[in-house]
């Protein structure tokens, strides 16, 4: 089995968050809280880097030590909650996946995408009005951008899971994911809420008011797919047509 360092991205509010706590519940993986501070080392062997050059340690010796600073937290949080493998989810680093890469070559990436539509919905109600408006330009960019380093990937290093079917076939779905992570399948990760996890309180009580207003005691539930179509209001339809609606029809969302 592989030791390979896993991460899982997509732009916010696609669902990362509920796949972070599948992984969580596999007895193998470690996914802890959103890291988000990789990408600022990014400036270290990029923008920064003619500067820092002056040290005369080669940029491959910069990335070892990044590699070595971020694994190694990682790592021993793994470690100490008895896990083998470690993963990261932080949607931001959707738009770094070279760089995550490069860092760690032997990394599985794997991309969470909902539709932008229902993503747009769920930024007003987390967020408000003004994160759904950038959401229509921030969506695909995302997509675009996440996909297109993508399949500079080979296959087993980087994966496409649709937020729909994980919730509305999620053993057929998490099967997938695992069969790609090269984990055996464990039944219970569908019942990831059962397990302890390092997540802030306002998530549970998130989670509890999605629940109940979905009538459903199930971790795992499809009610929020295709919100859009009672949720979103005309104007902000205007804006998803003008700039989701090729991104939209790219993934076959209709």
């Amino acid at each position: 089995m592989s030791d390979a360092p896993i991460f899982l991205l997509g732009c916010q509010r696609s669902g990362t968050t509920m796949l972070r706590l599948v992984l969580d519940s596999h007895s193998r993986i470690s996914c802890g809280p959103e890291t988000r501070f990789l990408t600022d080392m990014q400036r270290i062997v990029g923008r920064d880097w003619e500067r820092l050059a002056r040290f005369g340690f080669p940029r491959e010796d910069w990335l070892r030590r990044i590699r070595e600073f971020f694994g190694g937290i990682h790592t021993d949080y793994a470690a100490g909650r008895g896990k083998a493998r470690w993963a990261d989810k932080t949607p931001l680093y959707a738009l770094a996946i070279p760089f995550l890469t490069e860092v760690f070559p032997d990394a599985q990436i794997v991309h969470v995408i909902r539709d932008g539509r229902d993503v747009v919905v769920s930024h007003r109600k987390r967020f408000g009005y003004w994160s759904a408006v950038k959401c229509v330009v921030k969506w695909p960019r995302y997509i675009r951008v996440a996909r297109a380093a993508g399949r500079a990937l080979p296959p087993e290093r980087y994966f496409e899971l649709r937020y729909e079917e994980a919730v509305r076939e999620p053993e057929k779905a998490l099967r997938g994911l695992f069969e790609f992570l090269g984990e055996p399948w464990e039944p219970s990760v569908l019942e990831y809420g059962d397990k302890e996890h390092d997540v802030a309180d306002k998530y549970t009580t998130e989670a509890d008011k999605r629940r109940a207003a979905a009538r459903t005691d199930a971790q795992i539930y499809g009610s929020r797919v295709g919100t859009y179509r009672r949720e979103l209001d005309p104007f902000l339809r205007v804006l998803v047509w003008v700039f989701s609606r090729r991104t939209l029809r790219e993934l076959g969302y209709r």
